[in-house]
């Protein structure tokens, strides 16, 4: 195989190799609840990854990535990788990726686009400019979207209010995709406590809902991958253990998150009085508790690292808030559209029709994929870095985790989304090529005869820009 250099590998596997390309590490990004941390639990756990088509196997891993001490005294040493290293050549890309965008893996109809992130200068394009369907590579634009418009540290609260009399509790949903049975315990604690303040121990339970808007049920119908959205759900509506990946869920996410809710403020001494019933808060209502969602930077890195459907549907729902639209799909469609518009970003024949990438009416082209890696990577948008840092790392974690063997050239150094629907499979992200140079790129196919054909393809095509 082509000889990878300590410092590629090293550049590429770790987060500040992102800067290295634009010439400078960002060191005003959102890195404390950023991917450094948590690739090294991610690397350490290997845990299941999730979204549409993205389960895992598990053969053997390849020997983990240079450390950080190492990565940053690469960064010192201009010898190795060198600011004015010459730029990829495309005629020489186009030698290169000719033959691999041939494989019948990909099927007759794909789109390619490779970018010079520190230029902005496409390298390498095939059918760049046409609209694709993008699947799960459309959360990059959800992600780009919600942090342009809301900021890495933007938490999303859910809350317990009073009536005027204390005799009501109406668990509010704030549209948390990410709330987990601890954090609702401890939303019960709070409202406990404040509870046994007051001298109430017995509360009529309600629930609201209403900060979303339109059908909750995802035009792909029931299904594993995502739960009916809603504003207010534990544990993404799944049924079992599982935190990731392909699931049973329940048709009721509200529901059986407030009657969870019901039963610990049972256990904490508190009863309610029947059924916990849909409603708003009474007029006069007062706050009584809440519990925050991590920062924003850290649900993007999750929705990019395991596909995760659920919060990129609420990603793109907290946009709509944010820009005023409708808390809806149609609504949420617009506010995405509306902030990468906002960021000049080539538009021509896009089409966002929900968060996640189910739904086969999105359409992006691979130049705009390329054009919001690139944008993420700029130092005039540090809110963005989190779209680079949350992406899977090749080889060793998320829906990347399988993908790219101790052999490959890719290994450590391809960091990339996936997108896979039934005959559509993508691969979008950022590799650090053998001249120093961070390459942005995307690959889209849109009529492949199986993910298992069409993923080995799309894998080679990023490894070999890394060889």
């Amino acid at each position: 195989m082509p000889e990878v250099r300590t410092w590629q590998l090293a550049a590429g596997a770790a987060v500040v190799g992102l800067a290295l390309a634009a010439g400078a590490v960002a060191a005003a990004g959102p890195w404390d609840s950023g991917q450094r941390k948590a690739e090294r639990q991610r690397v350490a756990a290997q845990s299941d990854a999730g979204g549409a088509h993205h389960e895992v196997r598990r053969p053997k891993r390849p020997a983990p990535a240079p450390s950080a001490p190492g990565v940053l005294a690469v960064l010192g040493a201009p010898a190795t990788a060198p600011a004015t290293a010459p730029a990829t050549a495309p005629a020489g890309l186009a030698k290169l990726l000719a033959p691999l965008l041939g494989d019948p893996g990909l099927g007759a109809v794909h789109t390619a686009s490779v970018v010079d992130v520190a230029t902005g200068r496409q390298l390498y394009g095939k059918g760049a400019a046409d609209p694709m369907t993008p699947a799960s590579t459309i959360k990059i634009a959800t992600s780009v979207a919600a942090l342009s418009a809301l900021g890495p540290d933007h938490r999303i609260p859910t809350t317990v209010v009073a009536s005027k009399d204390g005799k009501t509790l109406t668990l509010v949903g704030g549209g948390d995709a990410s709330l987990d049975r601890a954090g609702l315990g401890r939303l019960a604690d709070r409202t406990a406590r404040a509870l046994r303040d007051r001298g109430t121990t017995t509360v009529r339970l309600t629930y609201d809902t209403s900060l979303y808007a339109g059908p909750g049920r995802h035009p792909i119908g029931p299904n594993g991958n995502i739960a009916p959205v809603s504003a207010l759900m534990v544990g993404e509506g799944r049924i079992d253990d599982r935190t990731t990946g392909n699931a049973g869920r329940t048709g009721d996410p509200a529901g059986d998150a407030a009657r969870a809710f019901g039963r610990l403020l049972s256990e904490r001494g508190i009863n309610t009085s029947a059924e916990p019933a849909s409603g708003r808060p009474a007029a006069g209502s007062v706050p009584l508790a809440k519990v925050l969602s991590v920062p924003l930077s850290a649900l993007v890195e999750r929705a990019l690292t395991n596909s995760d459907n659920d919060i990129a549907e609420a990603l793109a729902r907290q946009t709509a808030i944010a820009t005023g639209e409708e808390v809806s799909f149609d609504g949420a469609a617009r506010a995405v559209t509306k902030q990468l518009a906002k960021l000049k970003l080539p538009l021509t024949g896009a089409h966002v029709a929900d968060g996640s990438g189910l739904n086969r009416d999105d359409k992006l082209s691979a130049s705009l994929l390329t054009a919001l890696l690139t944008r993420a990577a700029d130092p005039a948008h540090p809110e963005l870095r989190p779209v680079l840092t949350g992406l899977p790392v090749a080889g060793f974690s998320g829906t990347l985790q399988t993908r790219y063997g101790a052999t490959s050239p890719g290994t450590g150094l391809v960091r990339a989304k996936t997108g896979t629907l039934s005959g559509v499979n993508a691969l979008a992200g950022t590799v650090v090529a053998p001249d120093g140079r961070l390459l942005a790129f995307a690959f889209l196919a849109g009529s492949t005869p199986s993910a298992e054909a069409a993923q080995p393809a799309l894998d080679r095509l990023a490894a070999a820009l890394a060889s």
